[in-house]
């Protein structure tokens, strides 16, 4: 017998709404942007979800005979579980665990389980035969990926049963978790890991950036002509990237502006100052943004992420994907965490072999190596989720996970370096500092449109291969104290600092110039 006191709500017509104005108390609770794409907030305009069968699928029910809350599957929603997330069962159980972890969200996904073989033989290395340092090196650096994946996967079940917009951020987390890591694994280190660190937080902004929405773009224009996003996902993502990338390279501009006006100590101890105080400025923007997200404009972030999985051609197929339990879920992103810490100690003890002995530069493991690695499982959730059309939750990701690592990573390995005595300034190589501009600038301008296509995909792709190109020729710093363009020249021939802090003075006015340029050309 059902129970009409459980019944889901019936919502008005759209129509009647538009003759109440807003009060002052519900006015934050309907704000919305003005839609240039109304379809993407409003897919039921459309009548439905069509699959390609043509067929529509309609909204199940929400509620059972017994008044209990139920999902797609009739499964009964736990309390405070969305019912995307809700499994149907209970506590852990062993068989479903390895066969759910093992399917994984994807095909590419699922594929990366299949190295699993050498996270297992990086710690027979490591322990057994240290002295073969290269097969250490290769067999973690592989190992890394399927544990990245799964941190990745579980992090993904855990979001599926809280709200969307703080499932998506805590997804976008448990994504930068083996970015944090590794950074705090290379702080512990000493300085000696410092030109490493510095060199793989621009190097993970860039492979966001770069190759990671440039792939979204590719694989996304190939299935589908053109694809487009809401303004509120990119023009607030590209302006904080922005914003965080001038806080970032303050202190190399500092440095480089003031060189051969102040002694080389000075210089460094001023440069550190600023870069602490620029981590806990960056900080505070980080937990303004996360306000903005979670509480001011959930409301609008909440529609948007929903309207775009209503855009997902084979989300049918998803919804019926078994799915983990709470305890399942906690107990593979403590797995994977684990794994992943082992391969991120065993990978930096020999980054020192692979540069002295290999002739690696510092300047290609951070900005090309250790970020490919680190992000491998939130480039194939963002990647996955532009194939199934869904543009706004991939740039929710690659966004996202740019904005966490320049406003939350960078700043808590600064800090933790403080805390250790260990001098983690952001004094960035000027090369690296300016085609972090350069890139943010290019995505910026991509981005502007609020379309996408396979063109634009494969230019960000072809613009981070120039880099890893230049990164791999790029010489490391020949001293303790600065970096090799600071204290050598931009081309690295000496040069009298009045001359350098010049071109750096030109250079940072073309940059500057040229974004307030398309800011308000936007």
């Amino acid at each position: 017998m059902s129970h009409p006191d459980h019944q889901p709500p019936v919502h008005s017509d759209h129509s009647t709404s538009h003759h109440q104005p807003p009060t002052a108390t519900n006015r934050i609770s309907v704000f919305h942007r003005g839609d240039r794409n109304p379809d993407i907030i409003d897919p039921e305009k459309t009548g439905g979800e069509e699959h390609l069968d043509g067929t529509k699928e309609k909204h199940p029910l929400r509620y059972n005979d017994a008044g209990q809350q139920i999902n797609h599957l009739g499964h009964v929603v736990t309390r405070y579980v969305h019912p995307d997330g809700e499994s149907g069962r209970k506590y852990f159980h062993t068989w479903h665990f390895l066969r759910i972890c093992f399917r994984s969200t994807s095909t590419a996904s699922k594929l990366t389980n299949l190295l699993w073989p050498f996270t297992i033989a990086a710690m027979i290395m490591h322990f057994a035969f240290p002295e073969h340092h290269l097969w250490v090196f290769i067999t973690c650096y592989l190992g890394m990926v399927p544990a990245a994946n799964l941190v990745g996967f579980a992090g993904q079940e855990l979001a599926r049963k809280i709200p969307k917009v703080a499932g998506v951020i805590l997804e976008t987390t448990f994504g930068s978790i083996v970015e944090i890591i590794l950074f705090m694994v290379l702080i512990a280190g000493g300085n000696k890991n410092v030109a490493v660190i510095r060199a793989a937080i621009l190097g993970s902004i860039l492979a966001n950036l770069l190759f990671c929405l440039g792939t979204c773009f590719f694989i996304g224009g190939i299935f589908h002509p053109q694809q487009t996003f809401h303004e509120a996902i990119s023009e607030v993502g590209s302006n904080l990237m922005l914003v965080a990338a001038v806080g970032l390279v303050i202190p190399t501009i500092f440095y480089n502006s003031l060189t051969g006006r102040l002694s080389p100590d000075m210089l460094e101890t001023e440069a550190l100052r600023i870069s602490r105080a620029a981590a806990i400025i960056l900080l505070v923007a980080f937990c303004v943004y996360l306000w903005f997200q979670v509480r001011s404009h959930h409301g609008l972030y909440e529609d948007i992420l929903e309207a775009d999985e209503e855009r997902d051609h084979d989300r049918h197929k998803d919804l019926a994907k078994d799915k983990l339990t709470f305890t399942e879920s906690c107990v593979a992103v403590l797995v994977a965490l684990v794994f992943v810490s082992f391969m991120a100690v065993f990978l930096v003890q020999q980054i020192e072999f692979m540069v002295h002995e290999r002739n690696i530069s510092d300047a290609f493991i951070g900005l090309i190596l250790v970020p490919i690695v680190e992000k491998a499982s939130e480039h194939l959730t963002a990647v996955d989720e532009a194939y199934d059309n869904q543009m706004n939750f991939a740039l929710s990701h690659v966004l996202g996970a740019s904005i966490q690592t320049a406003l939350l990573n960078t700043p808590l390995v600064v800090i933790v370096g403080w805390g250790l005595g260990i001098d983690m300034s952001l004094n960035f190589e000027l090369f690296d500092a300016v085609v972090l501009i350069l890139a943010i600038i290019v995505v910026g301008n991509f981005l502007r449109d609020e379309k996408s296509d396979y063109l634009e995909g494969a230019l960000c792709v072809m613009v981070y291969v120039l880099v890893a190109v230049t990164a791999w020729y790029y010489p490391n710093p020949i001293t303790t104290n600065g970096t090799a363009s600071a204290e050598n020249g931009i081309n690295g021939t000496l040069v009298s600092g009045d001359a350098n802090a010049t071109v750096v003075h030109e250079v940072v006015a073309r940059l500057v110039k040229k974004a307030l340029e398309e800011m308000a050309g936007g």
